[in-house]
């Protein structure tokens, strides 16, 4: 029996936007904050999206009150104009896609078009699932983002990574999908709880790892002024992540090489988010984790000296995230080492990165010297306790 064969040759599919100018805000307030985004600057339909949280915020006063003169509540779509604003709940747990499909169905009631700008103004969360939902509605419209976290400015808004937790698992749903612009607001930072401000630095560590030894050099040497959110130093440390995190996304947009190496440490940070309930180890600790994990088993596979691992581990342990192969959200749940590395590796099994029947790992040789390797299950094991 012949088969006749006819082949359709597509060029890459556009992903949105040509470019994306990344704003570094000067000095702001909430005049000026709401200036920038005043309801009936444009002739198109915007929405907006936030969270409970973040429409609470001091700086963010004057805009939601162009909304609504009352506490704005998740849930709730407040109109102005032509435009609408979209509060959904705060945090994790609301990473779903049934809150993906809520912004679609807020735009799809305020009459949006293609043309129309979704501004997701918000910590990671909201930055991913906004640019989720713009990335699928009536096939993609324009984007705008402002990070309002030091995790999404320095990671999670910049390069086009867009989706949503499904199930018990980290991101499995999404698109890539850069915004056309990026707007930085240092000034969102004090305002950030300790948790949530040691969440992002973990990621500021990553990048200094992997691309910026000036920057672990601040973050090793000037600890104090660092936590104390010193706002020259906290200005350095975003603007030195973004610029080295642009140069890579530029190379390789879609990771299918170079990227890879920004998930240094989340392949076991995402099956720790997973086993221990997505929500109660925040991203940040996750990763610090799964980077002292992913430096041991570099070193157990030679790839590094037990001198840097230690040096990176003890920098990581000053700034209060563990290092010990089992984490203290797992210790307690009453399953033996070897159970706990069994799920973490079951979960690792999940990971985007993966090739068929093996974990791929981002590891290091030393600073700047990173590759991206398949790795045994028993030595995974072996540095989780097991």
């Amino acid at each position: 029996m012949t088969q006749d064969t006819f082949s359709i040759t597509y060029t890459a599919v556009h992903p949105g936007t040509d470019k994306t100018d990344i704003v570094f805000c000067g000095d702001t307030d909430s005049h000026a904050f709401a200036d920038a985004y005043a309801p009936g600057k444009s002739a198109e339909p915007r929405l907006f999206v936030t969270d409970e949280t973040v429409a609470s915020l001091p700086l963010l006063k004057d805009f939601t009150a162009a909304f609504t003169q009352e506490p704005p509540r998740a849930g709730k779509t407040y109109l102005s104009g032509n435009d609408a604003l979209l509060v959904l709940g705060a945090g994790e747990p609301h990473k779903t896609v049934e809150s993906v499909l809520a912004i679609i169905r807020a735009a799809l009631e305020n009459n949006l078009q293609r043309s129309s700008v979704f501004t997701g103004i918000g910590g990671g969360v909201v930055c991913d699932m906004t640019a989720f939902a713009a990335s699928l509605f009536k096939r993609g419209a324009r984007l705008e983002l402002v990070p309002t976290t030091l995790l999404a400015m320095v990671d999670a808004a910049v390069g086009g990574k867009t989706g949503c937790d499904f199930e018990a698992y980290k991101n499995m749903i999404g698109t890539f999908y850069p915004a056309a612009r990026l707007r930085m607001y240092s000034e969102f930072i004090p305002l950030l709880p300790e948790s949530e401000y040691r969440s992002g630095l973990a990621e500021t560590v990553k990048t200094g790892l992997l691309y910026a030894p000036k920057l672990f050099d601040i973050l090793e040497r000037q600890k104090d002024a660092v936590m104390r959110r010193d706002t020259d130093v906290v200005r350095q440390l975003i603007k030195r992540c973004v610029i080295a995190k642009a140069n890579i996304v530029e190379k390789d947009l879609t990771e299918k090489g170079l990227r890879m190496q920004l998930n240094f440490g989340h392949t076991f940070a995402h099956a720790l988010e997973t086993c221990a309930g997505l929500g109660t180890v925040s991203h940040g600790d996750a990763v610090g984790w799964g980077m002292a994990r992913a430096l041991d088993l570099s070193h157990r596979l030679g790839l590094c000296s037990a001198e840097y691992r230690d040096e990176v581990c003890a920098v990581l342990a000053s700034y209060g995230w563990e290092t010990a192969p089992v984490h203290s959200a797992l210790s307690g749940s009453g399953r033996t080492a070897a159970q706990t590395a069994a799920a973490l590796i079951e979960a690792m099994k999940k990971d985007k990165k993966n090739t068929p029947g093996a974990i791929r790992c981002i590891l290091q040789r030393d600073m700047n010297s990173t590759v991206v390797q398949e790795a045994a299950e028993a030595d995974i094991a072996a540095v989780l306790g097991a």
